[in-house]
């Protein structure tokens, strides 16, 4: 199989809907705690070169979107809908969390940061896997 014969459609559509998960998750679920987490004010959220986040954070959704995209045209074509998003949230939990959850251990960040994230990346997974699955 080709690197690039996925469904663009469903990765697009997967990688806009994580980044909207982030947005209610860090914005009115998490987003005090989040900030109080890494120490941010709202002023200091704002003076950040918004373009360069938001730009940088489609790009890196885009990216998971399509690798899940091709994880699922290569190896789990034929799979049920409830599969491809347990296998989305399989990916994050077995990948994701251990990844962020030694960086935090090592650079001492708190365990109410790992868990805020910890939980945005399940959240994050399970929807694209959701729309992945919806879409192909």
């Amino acid at each position: 199989m080709s690197l690039l014969a996925v469904n663009w459609v469903a990765v697009l559509a997967a990688a806009v809907m994580g980044f909207v998960v982030g947005g209610i998750w860090y914005g009115p679920i998490m987003g005090k705690k989040w900030m109080g987490a890494v120490g941010l004010s709202e002023a200091q959220i704002r003076s950040g070169n918004m373009a360069a986040i938001y730009g940088g954070a489609l790009a890196f959704s885009l990216l998971a979107s399509w690798t899940l995209a091709h994880t699922f045209a290569s190896y789990a074509v034929n799979l049920s809908f409830s599969v491809k998003v347990l296998t989305a949230v399989g990916i994050a939990a077995g990948f994701i969390l251990p990844a962020i959850g030694t960086n935090y251990l090592f650079s001492q960040k708190s365990k109410t940061l790992f868990f805020i994230d910890a939980g945005y990346w399940l959240l994050f997974y399970a929807a694209m896997g959701a729309v992945h699955a919806a879409l192909t």
